[in-house]
């Protein structure tokens, strides 16, 4: 009420922006959790009860404060997956966790993923899930794998989107495929740090909180990324010779209504394969438009021109090659 007065005390201008101020906070994209989707403190039978709506792979353990992926050890490898498969069209999740160990900087591995793919539950090499998956994959990698590149500086964070085909190189920190990414300082942190990722209208975004600021940082920003409906949320971690503690506090998905225009309508229809507008992946061709009717009469008569024309070259020279064997033998 003191901010409307003071408002109304700035005249019929102050009034009229004050209303603009409200009509906008009205547009906000809405925001509602989705607990199915959703993994939180007490992580109540969660790996341990068949009407959990997670499970737990690997070395991956519950405590009363987090579910750890990995702890502080070599060659450990750790997930948690949502058992329901997500059907939102538009969705925000926000990632709680915190990375922490004995190693100094760049004497620790590997960091930990969260993933939004069609299969669930399948171990491997990226980040202690499966290679060549269907979906997203947001990666905290914590460890430089390739030593000749300075251009960036670790922890940091990437992601990508796979159609199946498409090989996460773990020798280049997957420079190759990757969408986008930041540096991200997240480990050893007394405060807690944040990760969220937005997908709504086609738009990826990525945005951290990790300076104890309670604000949002941009990370990543992409159009045009198609990801289906029905994929599955899990997030996983791996360990080698070098280790860190890769603990998940919260992963809070929230469904986000936002209005559509007819065009957004149109140009937002159904996918059954992920992929990126502009964006070349191998495994995916562009699709080849069909030809016209005219087109193809054109090349049909022109192939019978030529077979004909062919055919006549063909019987002269055999003609021209029986007469001069004729004279041959007179």
């Amino acid at each position: 009420m003191a901010a409307v007065a003071r408002w109304w005390r700035a005249g019929l201008p102050g009034l009229l922006l004050l209303l603009l101020l409200l009509g906008a906070r009205a547009e906000q994209t809405e925001e509602h959790l989705k607990r199915e989707h959703s993994l939180s403190k007490p992580y109540q039978g969660v790996g341990s009860s068949s009407s959990s709506l997670w499970d737990l792979m690997g070395n991956a353990m519950v405590t009363t404060q987090y579910v750890r992926l990995t702890p502080d050890m070599q060659s450990k490898q750790g997930a948690v997956w949502n058992r329901v498969p997500c059907y939102l069209r538009d969705w925000e999740m926000q990632v709680h966790f915190k990375i922490h160990g004995q190693g100094k900087k760049n004497l620790n591995g590997d960091g930990f993923a969260i993933w939004y793919t069609k299969d669930r539950m399948q171990p491997g090499p990226v980040f202690g899930n499966k290679d060549h998956f269907l979906g997203l994959g947001v990666f905290v990698d914590t460890y430089p794998n390739e030593e000749k590149q300075q251009e960036r500086v670790f922890p940091y964070i990437s992601a990508m989107v796979n159609n199946g085909s498409l090989t996460y190189d773990h020798d280049r920190d997957g420079r190759p495929t990757e969408l986008g990414g930041c540096t991200a300082m997240v480990r050893n942190l007394n405060h807690d740090t944040f990760l969220v990722i937005r997908y709504v209208k086609r738009r990826l975004t990525i945005m951290i909180d990790i300076d104890g600021k309670h604000e949002w940082r941009d990370c990543i920003d992409m159009p045009g990324v198609h990801l289906p409906r029905g994929y599955f949320f899990g997030t996983s971690s791996v360990t080698g010779d070098l280790s860190d503690n890769h603990d998940i506090i919260s992963l809070k998905l929230y469904q986000l209504t936002v209005e559509r225009s007819p065009e957004e309508e149109k140009r937002d229809k159904e996918v059954f394969l992920p992929i990126v507008d502009n964006m070349k992946l191998p495994g995916v061709e562009a699709p080849v438009e069909p030809m016209s009717g005219l087109a193809l009469f054109l090349i049909v008569f022109f192939s019978l021109v030529a077979l004909v024309f062919a055919i006549v070259i063909g019987v002269i020279v055999y003609n021209k090659w029986q007469e001069q064997s004729r004279k041959r033998f007179y």
